[in-house]
């Protein structure tokens, strides 16, 4: 028996089990995944009491529709291929498939929960479409059915339009990248919206519009954005991402079109509405003309003169009235005056007469010469009338009647209560 080298041996081993194991599909759960910077993906692949190591190298892996997840049940297809330097054997894997669901399926459900957690799909984001557009445009397959259903519905319903059509692929291999390009480009043209979408297909033909890359440049996008992809029953990534959502290319053009019929039929019923309103509104203002003369030619200044000329009349008449009440009175009173006249003249009289006669009795009443001088006398003090009451003791006065003037003094003083 010959002696091998440890590499030796690995080879031969490595050899047999490349050639016996070239491809296996082999079922497990997914564990220790790690992605490589390299683009490579190593995990394990286990179930209940085994494990594998197992690679995917970048080349397959670019090829993934999914992303892989720590517990995912899969199926793979591989061949079993040995790592020479540790001696230990590991799966090469070609393709990856979820167990019991279908790979775009899942990619699908990832990337949707993905985008709704980072908020592409916020209502508030959303922009606001024109309702009167001048220039749209429409990316699509320019040999595709729904290019032709687009423009028909917006021949018929809104002509007054500028549409620049931007032919790329819908499917297939780089599809998803043309149509990425494309918004980028109609973006910066500065259109009133723009119009993705394509007929209806198998979920692997409207594949382009799920993927990551055209989520990303419809939610950077400026332009507000209409997804028209597929048949009602079909929810792209697109449609949640976009501004406007329409179930099918046609239904776009009637969500974001106005209809020239209806526009027509709107002018009249508003030129009626209007005529209407005119009509009102000068009917109005004819009545507020009709009573603002009134109220002129009422409040004017010939209204106003008649008005103190009238008030002048009045016055003037109540002022004769007044003049002559009182003149018949005065009139009356002075009949009764110079009826009286007399009377009162002669009672005045007769009044004074009598006065005069008291006032002479009373001054002859109170004429020295007439009183009773008896017990009575006069005192003076040095030529001056005084009440005795101002004398005091030892005062030399004089005591004067009618016929004597006596001088005495004083001699004594006392007061009598």
């Amino acid at each position: 028996m010959n002696t091998l080298s440890v590499s030796g041996l690995n080879e031969q081993i490595k050899s047999l089990l490349e050639t016996s194991f070239n491809q296996v599909l082999v079922e497990g759960e997914l564990s220790r995944i790690t992605f490589h910077n390299s683009g490579h993906i190593y995990f394990t692949l286990k179930d209940n009491s085994s494990v594998l190591s197992a690679v995917m190298f970048r080349g397959n892996a670019s090829r993934l529709k999914f992303r892989l997840e720590e517990g995912m049940k899969v199926i793979i297809n591989a061949a079993i291929t040995l790592y020479k330097p540790r001696g230990s054997y590991q799966i090469n894997c070609f393709s990856i498939e979820p167990a019991g669901q279908g790979a775009l399926s899942l990619a699908y459900e990832q990337l949707k929960e993905k985008l709704s957690n980072a908020g592409y799909f916020a209502q508030e984001r959303k922009k606001q479409l024109p309702k009167f557009p001048k220039k749209i445009a429409f990316i699509t397959s320019a040999t595709g059915a729904a290019l032709q259903d687009m423009l028909r519905v917006a021949n018929s319903r809104y002509r007054a339009l500028e549409i620049d059509v931007y032919d790329v692929l819908v499917q297939g291999n780089g599809a998803a990248y043309a149509i990425s390009n494309a918004i980028d480009v109609a973006d910066s043209r500065e259109y009133d919206f723009i119009v993705i979408g394509r007929g209806g297909g198998s979920l692997e033909d409207l594949w382009a519009f799920n993927e990551e890359i055209v989520a990303n440049t419809i939610f950077k996008a400026q332009t507000p954005i209409v997804s028209a992809v597929g048949h009602e029953i079909d929810w792209m990534i697109s449609d949640f991402v976009a501004d406007l959502r329409a179930p099918t290319p046609s239904a776009a053009m009637e969500m974001t079109l106005p209809d020239t019929n209806e526009l027509y039929q709107t002018l009249d019923a508003l030129q009626t509405q209007m005529s209407h309103l005119l009509q009102t509104k000068i009917q109005t203002k004819l009545q507020e003309l009709t009573h603002v003369k009134k109220s002129f030619a009422q409040h004017s200044v010939e209204k106003k003169l008649q008005y103190k000329q009238d008030e002048i009349k009045q016055l003037k008449e109540v002022f004769a009235q007044s003049m002559d009440f009182k003149l018949q009175n005065f009139a009356k009173e002075l009949k009764s005056i110079e009826i009286r006249f007399p009377e009162i003249i002669q009672s005045n009289l007769n009044l004074a007469q009598n006065q005069l006669s008291n006032l002479e009795k009373m001054l002859k009443s109170n004429n020295p010469k007439f009183k009773t001088k008896k017990g009575f006398a006069q005192l003076s003090l040095n030529s001056q009338v005084i009440d005795i009451e101002s004398l005091n003791i030892d005062d030399i006065f004089e005591a004067q009647s009618d016929r004597v003037v006596v001088q005495a003094k004083v001699i004594s003083k006392e007061n009598i209560v």
